[in-house]
């Protein structure tokens, strides 16, 4: 059935009713990706979408979770826009759940 990537809005097959012949299932996905999945609002994603959240994993790996200011890494958990830190999909990846708030590159999904 014709869908929308629920995430980058690029048009996709989706087959919910066989998912084991749907586009989605033939990609091997890291358990900590599939967890994650479980926590977002997603709904079906295109293929490049999953391995972008996959590789959220390795990122994760090179990348501590910042808790000070001073562990902040531009570009990697935020950037400068108008002289404002605009933080980034990643960075509300590594927060571990959705704070709800609309955020603009929430990692979870959620729209108002």
């Amino acid at each position: 059935m014709k869908d929308v990537c629920s995430r980058c809005k690029k048009e996709i097959y989706c087959n919910t009713d066989d998912i084991e012949n749907c586009q989605c299932s033939t990609i091997e996905l890291k358990l900590s990706t599939k967890l994650f999945l479980k926590k977002t609002h997603y709904k079906c994603l295109c293929n490049d979408c999953l391995e972008k959240l996959d590789y959220f994993d390795v990122l994760n790996e090179q990348y501590k979770s910042p808790k000070t200011p001073s562990e902040f890494i531009e570009h990697i958990h935020y950037y400068i826009e108008n002289g404002l830190w605009v933080f980034t999909e990643f960075f509300h990846y590594q927060k571990g759940e959705c704070c709800k708030n609309n955020c603009r590159h929430c990692a979870y999904g959620y729209q108002r």
